[in-house]
Order: structure tokens, then C-alpha cells, then sequence
């Protein structure tokens, strides 16, 4: 019978193995040679280090597997793969230790669309290929690990979950600002891997135990599975052409002793960790006893970069991306004028949603292409968490499919049929599921009618494996004007819910259907709702009068510290009627501000939002009255600087930050096609000549200074990954560029790197380098004797504007 790790959580600690590349590096593996090859060339090597680490306490080791994908090894992947996971069960057979081997499963080293140039289901498709062959060769569990992005995250584990029964684990990377390469805070990470089925989960890498502790203790506080912690021995540094850590096994085990007591069941090492730390950390915490597990019954939904949490403060859930009622809407469906839904969400997002409902559902179109394609398209502008709409099955599953987070599922009800349907793809993909009380026999008119049908409802996704706290009731809004104690029905429902520990959302807009001036009564019962325990109400964010009733309600209800919200937003504001003539509102929506899209917004704002195509229409008709350097000067890098100093302090991530580069990418075009039209063309600021450096194929973080840099207006030379040092240098003299950057990802590769800077400096003394990548630091970066130490995309770009622009570095 196959052993199971699962079985010995919670009993104890189990601890991982540490590093594996330095140690292969000390072993003879050469700067840029892929370590996996060694599976093949040199078992008995490979061997003796999972021998060394399971000698040393380790339960679980990490098959010599990491990079093992498709794209590195697209001939003899399954011969790769089988011998890694075999060299690890025959050293756990040698050691005659009780180990398990764990499938190690790494990142491609791409970014996935719209970000990058890999499709989704192309990187589900990927990691399948490389789990099918580790599963097939006997691995006990798949660790999938060092992630930067959930979306690749996700990948992975659907490929996992689709082509194994074998436990599943997955540890990401975040910095010390507490967030993932593209956004991802420790809130959003636990929403989406307890949606999809994770069995552990935590981080590694990038930081050393002393610099995880803050963000560990956010997983702890979120998070109702066991949780591991593999951190680098420290950061990194130079010391005669090696990269070393300094973090020794006795001081590693000493900071290690506190996440055993904050909730870690799983612990290891990562980058610069030995046999010895393991053995020093196994020894500090065996006698440690894991902290029971508690559920936190919180209901988080997510995108990319954040969690919302519903029960708490009432949210608000943007109701305008529907068809009902929307005689514009449905033409924009009808003819997939994306621009129009795009400019829709942006709106409600500005207004104050913290959720987007998306409803696309009309008779004459294929739903589930344009969900899928609409689902795409919002979260690739916009941070709020979506909640797919729509009673179409295949829309559903397409949409959660590629959704990057944690959704919203609108939504069960209690006939038998469709909870059949729907639970199971909450199941699969993670979501929130919104169960509306109606069943079989119709909607109730009491309140102990709609509790029944609640109850079912949570009955039945319990047996599906569906949590209560994943499960969030409709109480359903019925018409004042057919029905006087209809309101009264619905609040108390709420009431009722909200005592046992549920959560509610409502629909709140059809209270006053039928009656005259709408938004007064809806306003009030909207307030009466959040009164009586409402977790999330579908409203019109662009409403004010149902703005007003949220932002007064946050105030009264304590939701606002120092009532800080509310005074920064209606301190300045002069207070109208929302009482206007017929037609009114609606003559004062058509204007727009010359050079703007149909919706109204400038070229700054498209550039701001990242609405690539806008960008283009908007910059083509400002073309007709303004010059290009005028628009380049006053719209384009004017906007690209605020989405830089947004990304600077925090408050914009990095897909905002791509897509932003993409729209103003798409108005430079359309101005480089006038100039090109009138015969002239635009102006560079500099060449500069950017590269990964030999050894090293992971060029995410290059991609994305180039797309910077040409955006700024310098001449880019990109000379792709695995860029030998003579290369570079040749390039360097030959365009003369006057600023170099390069990147590494890989602990192994740095040392290329520095061979890259030393050549540089013998034939090109005048360039400057800048060097980047996720195994640098400043420090680092002075030693192997960079000029500028880029931390992240825009600290490059400020650098060159620096250089290039004033004649003088930083």
C-alpha cells in the first residue's frame, strides 16, 4: 500500500530537505549547466545529497526535478523526470530511512498572458507533461514551489489535481513587502489555494527566516491548513566570484524555532541551506508539537492581487456588467465591444465595488465565449475580484476556468438539478458559491420557508465538500409595490442568517420596481439591510444616493476610523439633489471630453486603466487637433509616471503595471504611424542593450524592463537569455550603448554575471551596468561591480531617465 504524507501531519513536524544547487555547484556543476541533466550524468552524486539530507532528519526529499518542464528538456523530459524521482526513492531505500520523495515542480520561467506570451492552458499543459512522468515513476507527493504569480500557480495545480492522485503541496515567493511578483498578498495566495484543493501550503525562497516572519504570521492568521515554511539561509552575497549565504545551520534553526510555535506543520530550507541546517533545524524542533489546525471561517474571495472578506464590514458588489434593463449593454454583447464592458467595470471599480458581478447572458450570442473572453479581459485591467454570473454551465466553467483568484459563483439555489451542476465545479476551481432561497416549489413568503432552503443548500455543499463559510445566502429581494411585507421577509431572513454565523448578499435594486423615484426607497432599504447583517449588497456604485447610503452606514457603523474615508471624500464636495429631470442624467452621461473614448475617458486615464485599444482610438483622434510631442509630453509618459510611482510605493502592481506599458505602447504607435505618414519619425532618448545571462533561460524579469524602456523611448537591443559574456560585450561596442542591463534568476548563474561586467568593463569602460533579478541584492550587486542595483522594472527605468537624460547616473 503507497505510503501517505498526509497521514503524518499533525502528529509532528515533518521537515523537508534544504539548497540543492549550491551544493551541486561545490560538486562540479558548472555556472549555467542544468542541474536536472545531472539526474543522467552523475546519479551517484544526486544520490548522495537526498542521502546527506534524509541522514540529516529530513522526511521529505525533493526529486532533482525543479526545472524539470517541456521547455528545457522538450526531447527526454519523461527520461529526466523518471530518473530524478528514482535517484531519490533509491536513496531513501539506501538510508533505510522512512522518506518520502516529493515530485519538485518549479515555474516555467515565463509570464502568462496577457502579462506574457504563454497561454494558460499551454502552462496547464506544460506542467501536466512533466506530473504525469513523476506520478508514473513513483513520487509520493508534488511540491509545487518557488512561484512568483498565481496565475502560473493555478496552472500547476489544476495540472496536478487533473492528471494525479498524489497529494499536493505549494510553497510561492514573496518579497519583503509582503507580496507576490504580480501582486499577490498572503490573504489572496490562501483564497486560492484552499479553493483549489491545496493539502499544505506556505513559502520559500527569496528571504531568510528573519525577513518571512511578518508575512508568516499573515498565512497563520488566514489560513485553516497546514502551512510550510522553506526559507534561503539568509540573503545572498559575493565572496570570490561564489555566491554565498550567511545565515550558519546554528543561527537557521534558532529563528526557525518560532513558526513551529506560530503553526508550521511543514519546515526546510531553501537557496544556501545544507544538510547541516537541516540537521541543526531538525534537532531545535523535533520535540516541537504542531499547533492544532483551526478553521478561521473566513469567506474570502480574490483576484490576483487581494482577498475580500465577506461578513465583517458589508461589501459592495458592482451590478452594471448585466444585460437586464441595459439597452447599451446588450448592443456592446451583441457586438463585442469589449471597450464599452471594459470602460464599465473601470467605472464601477473607481465608484467603490470591491466586487464585480460579470453577466453577459443574452439569447442571440454564444455565452460561453464571451464570458470566458470578458472574464479574461476585466481581470487583466482590474484588481477586484469578479463574480461570474450566468445560469449556462459551460460559460461557468470556462470563465472559473481561467479566473485568476478565488471568485464569486452566482449562483445555486436549492433545486436538486442544479446543485448538481454547480457544486462540483465550485469544487474543482475554488469559489464562493451564492445559494438564492428558492427551490423546486418556488420562492417562500416566510422567513422559516427561505431558512429551509438555505439549510438545504448548505447541506448539500457540505457533501460536496463545500464548507458553509463558502456558501453565502441570497434572502431575495421581492417587489414593494406587489407585495407590502416583502421587505420585512427579506431583512429578517438576513437577520436570521447573520445569528447563525452566515453570510448574505442581496440584490437590492428591485425592492423598488414599479415605483416612482427608485433610488430613495432603494437607498433606504439598502441601509436597513447592512442594519441587519448584510454581507454583500449588488448595487449601482455609480449611484449616489446609494454611495451616500454606504459611505454614512460605514461611518455610523464604526467601519470608518475616524470617520478618515468619509471625510476625504465628501469634505470637498458640494452635496446636489439626486432628483433630476427626466433625461438629464442621461444628456449629462453623453458628454465627453474632447479626445475621449465613447465612455468618456482620456488617453491618461486609458493609459492609467491599461485599455490597450482606446489608447489607440483616443490618441488617433487627439492626432487631429494636437502635435505628437505635445501628446507624448502632456498624456503619454505623464501617465506612465504615475502608474511608476503607484508601482513604487505599492499601490499598483505589476500586471497593472504591464498593461498600462501595453496602452501606452498602443498610443506610441499610433503616433509613430502619423509621423511615419507625414515623413518624419519619432526621436530615441539612447540605446541600451539588455540581456539574461549564460546559464540562465528565465527572462520574465527582462521582458518586462524592455517593455518599460521602449515606452520611455530608448532604443532596446534585447539580447534574450542564456547570453554568453562575449556576446554581450561585442554588442556593447558594436551599438556603443551607454547603459547595459542583465539579469539572473538562478543562484548558479550569477557568477556569469560578474564575467559579463568584468568583460564589459575591458572593452566598453564608457557603458553603465545595471543588473537585476530575484538572487540580488544592492550589496550583492556593488560586489560584482554593477553601477545601479535594480530592484525592481521602474527602478531601471529611473535609472536610465537618470543617465540618458541628464548625463549623469544616480
Amino acid at each position: 500500500m503507497k505510503k501517505n504524507i498526509l497521514n503524518e501531519l499533525g502528529k509532528r513536524i515533518v521537515f523537508f530537505d534544504g539548497g540543492m544547487g549550491t551544493l551541486l555547484q561545490e560538486r562540479g556543476l558548472e555556472a549555467g549547466e542544468l542541474p536536472e541533466n545531472w539526474n543522467l550524468k552523475h546519479p551517484d552524486i544526486i544520490r548522495e545529497l537526498h542521502r546527506d539530507y534524509l541522514n540529516a532528519g529530513a522526511d521529505i526529499i525533493l526529486a532533482n526535478t525543479f526545472g524539470a518542464n517541456e521547455l528545457k528538456f522538450p526531447d527526454n523530459l519523461e527520461e529526466i523526470v523518471t530518473k530524478g524521482v528514482q535517484n531519490a526513492k533509491k536513496a531513501v531505500e539506501e538510508t533505510g530511512k522512512d522518506g518520502y520523495v516529493a515530485l519538485d515542480v518549479g515555474p516555467t520561467g515565463k509570464l502568462l498572458k496577457p502579462l506574457g506570451t504563454l497561454d494558460f492552458e499551454d502552462a496547464v499543459s506544460i506542467f501536466a507533461r512533466t506530473i504525469k512522468a513523476g506520478a508514473a515513476a513513483g513520487a509520493d507527493l508534488i511540491l509545487i514551489e518557488t512561484m512568483s504569480d498565481t496565475y502560473e500557480l493555478k496552472a500547476a495545480m489544476l495540472a496536478a489535481k487533473e492528471n494525479s492522485d498524489l497529494p499536493v503541496m505549494a510553497t510561492v515567493i514573496f518579497g519583503e513587502n509582503g507580496k507576490m511578483l504580480t501582486g499577490a498578498t498572503p490573504e489572496a495566495v490562501t483564497a486560492l489555494l484552499e479553493g483549489l484543493g491545496a493539502d499544505a501550503f506556505g513559502m520559500n525562497c527569496g528571504l531568510g527566516p528573519k525577513q518571512m516572519k511578518p508575512i508568516f504570521e499573515r498565512l497563520a492568521k488566514s489560513a485553516s491548513i497546514p502551512l510550510i515554511i522553506n526559507p534561503n539561509a539568509g540573503l545572498p552575497r559575493s565572496e570570490n566570484g561564489k555566491t554565498v549565504f550567511d545565515v550558519d545551520p546554528a543561527e537557521f534553526a534558532e529563528d526557525m524555532k518560532i513558526f513551529a510555535k506560530e503553526g508550521a506543520w511543514l519546515m526546510g530550507g531553501c537557496c544556501g541551506t545544507t544538510p547541516a541546517h537541516i540537521r541543526a533545524l531538525v534537532e531545535a524542533c523535533k520535540e516541537a508539537m504542531p499547533k492544532p489546525l483551526t478553521d478561521k471561517n473566513l469567506t474570502l474571495v480574490s483576484s490576483y492581487s487581494h482577498a475580500v472578506e465577506l461578513g465583517k464590514m458589508p461589501m459592495l458588489i458592482g451590478e452594471r456588467i448585466n444585460p437586464t434593463g441595459k439597452s447599451k449593454f446588450k448592443q456592446a454583447l451583441r457586438d463585442r465591444n469589449m471597450e464599452y464592458i471594459l470602460e464599465v467595470g473601470v467605472k464601477q471599480s473607481d465608484a467603490g465595488a470591491q466586487i464585480l458581478d460579470v453577466n453577459v447572458g443574452l439569447p442571440e450570442i454564444n455565452e460561453p465565449e464571451l464570458m470566458k473572453e470578458t472574464v479574461y479581459q476585466l481581470q487583466s485591467i482590474l484588481d477586484a475580484p469578479l463574480q461570474i454570473d450566468t445560469t449556462n454551465m459551460e460559460a461557468m466553467e470556462q470563465a472559473l476556468r481561467i479566473y485568476n483568484g478565488k471568485p464569486m459563483i452566482n449562483s445555486v439555489n436549492g433545486k436538486q438539478e442544479i446543485m448538481k451542476q454547480v457544486f462540483p465545479l465550485a469544487k474543482k476551481y475554488g469559489g464562493v458559491v451564492v445559494g438564492l432561497a428558492l427551490d423546486e416549489d418556488g420562492i417562500p413568503d416566510t422567513v422559516e420557508g427561505r431558512l429551509a432552503i438555505a439549510e438545504k443548500i448548505y447541506k448539500t455543499g457540505e457533501s460536496y465538500g463545500i464548507a458553509r463559510k463558502d456558501i453565502v445566502i441570497d434572502a431575495l429581494t421581492m417587489t414593494m409595490s406587489t407585495d407590502s411585507n416583502s421587505a420585512n421577509v427579506t431583512l429578517e431572513t438576513v437577520r436570521r442568517i447573520k445569528a447563525q454565523g452566515g453570510r448574505t448578499v442581496l440584490g437590492v435594486s428591485n425592492i423598488s420596481f414599479g415605483l416612482p423615484q427608485r433610488e430613495i426607497i432603494t437607498s433606504a432599504f439598502f441601509t436597513m439591510a447592512m442594519q441587519a447583517g448584510l454581507s454583500a449588497g449588488i448595487v449601482n456604485p455609480n449611484s449616489q444616493a446609494m454611495m451616500q447610503a454606504y459611505d454614512t452606514f460605514r461611518v455610523l457603523g464604526g467601519y470608518d476610523a475616524q470617520c478618515m474615508s468619509y471625510v476625504e471624500k465628501y469634505s470637498a464636495m458640494k452635496v446636489v439633489s439626486t432628483t433630476v429631470k427626466a433625461g438629464e442624467a442621461a444628456d449629462k452621461s453623453e458628454k465627453k471630453a474632447p479626445g475621449s473614448t465613447s465612455g468618456g475617458m482620456d488617453l491618461k486615464t486609458c493609459i492609467i486603466k491599461g485599455l490597450k485599444e482606446p489608447a489607440y482610438k483616443v490618441t488617433k483622434k487627439m492626432l487631429e487637433e494636437k502635435e505628437p510631442l505635445e501628446i507624448i509630453n502632456t498624456e503619454l509618459v505623464p501617465a506612465l509616471d504615475i502608474v511608476g510611482k503607484g508601482f513604487e510605493k505599492g499601490t499598483m502592481f505589476l500586471p497593472q503595471l504591464l498593461m498600462s506599458a501595453e496602452a501606452a505602447k498602443a498610443g506610441f504607435a499610433a503616433v509613430k504611424e502619423f509621423m511615419e505618414a507625414k515623413g518624419s519619425d519619432q526621436q530615441k532618448k539612447g540605446t541600451v542593450v539588455i540581456a539574461t545571462v549564460k546559464g540562465d533561460i528565465h527572462d520574465i524579469g527582462k521582458n518586462i524592463v524592455k517593455v518599460l524602456l521602449e515606452n520611455y523611448g530608448y532604443d532596446v537591443i534585447d539580447l534574450g537569455k542564456d547570453v554568453p559574456p562575449e556576446t554581450v560585450a561585442e554588442k556593447v561596442v558594436e551599438t556603443h550603448a551607454p547603459l547595459l542591463g542583465l539579469s539572473a534568476l538562478m543562484t548558479t548563474t550569477v557568477v556569469n554575471m560578474e564575467e559579463t561586467i568584468s568583460q564589459v568593463r575591458k572593452v566598453a569602460p564608457w557603458c553603465k551596468i545595471v543588473v537585476g533579478g530575484a538572487v540580488l541584492t544592492k550589496e550583492y550587486a556593488d560586489m560584482i561591480g554593477a553601477d545601479y542595483y535594480g530592484k525592481d522594472a521602474m527602478q531601471t527605468v529611473y535609472y536610465a531617465e537618470s543617465l540618458l537624460n541628464s548625463g549623469s547616473a544616480k
